[in-house]
């Protein structure tokens, strides 16, 4: 990773054309996630770490009335949409949204019943500070959900995505092919995250390939302080 230039957030020129991808499985995938999450926790606050323009968040809402939910992000674009999406859904007294890193996470410490993550991890500069601060947050007792990659872009129709794109958003695609190249991310494999995870205070934790996709479930210990 050494001189590698790491930039942990969706650029704001390109939000568009992640909240255009997102929009096209969030059936498919983010409501699917949301009936899993809706099991692990009933009633109880949620943080969404790299919520990008909230889709999870406001699907959880909308199966789980006892639930309250933060999504945080570094990019104010998407926010702003999530925002919109949270008050058209008719959530937005359960669902907020504020800008900010996974790395320094803006909250009191055992704030959260879970904390979630999909498809963040592989963008951020120090994993071992991100898990840090997730245990901070969390309530003794408390889960943590990651996945990464996500599966989201599986579930494109990339024809019909390209064909949702404005004129100039056709040109932020090329950018954005060419910003990928430059800016792949780091991919992960369960041996050097057991060994991250093995330097945090989490005692009960379990990773899982599945497929490219990466699964963590983190579990703070009851009583903890």
């Amino acid at each position: 990773m050494a001189g590698k230039i790491i930039i942990e957030r969706i650029p704001g020129i390109f939000a568009g054309l992640y909240e255009k991808a997102g929009r096209m499985v969030k059936e498919s995938y983010y409501r699917v996630l949301a009936e899993e999450i809706s099991g692990l926790l009933v009633e109880g606050s949620i943080l969404d770490l790299g919520t990008g323009p909230g889709f999870l968040p406001i699907e959880i809402a909308k199966l789980s009335p006892g639930i309250t939910i933060m999504g945080l992000d570094l990019s104010s674009e998407l926010l702003k949409m999530a925002e919109k999406k949270a008050y058209a859904a008719g959530v937005s007294d359960r669902v907020h949204f504020r800008l900010g890193s996974a790395a320094l996470v803006p909250f009191e410490d055992n704030r959260f019943d879970l904390v979630l993550s999909t498809g963040m991890l592989h963008m951020v500069k120090d994993p071992l500070k991100v898990f840090q601060e997730i245990h901070r947050v969390l309530k003794p007792g408390g889960q943590a959900l990651i996945l990464d990659p996500a599966r989201v872009s599986s579930g494109i129709d990339k024809k019909k995505w390209k064909a949702s794109l404005t004129g100039k958003e056709k040109i932020m695609l090329r950018v954005f092919h060419l910003f990928s190249r430059i800016h792949p991310g780091r991919s992960y494999h369960q041996a050097e995250l057991e060994e991250i995870l093995a330097r945090t205070e989490f005692r009960e934790k379990q990773v899982e390939e599945q497929g490219k996709e990466i699964k963590i479930l983190l579990r703070k210990t009851p009583g903890f302080k």
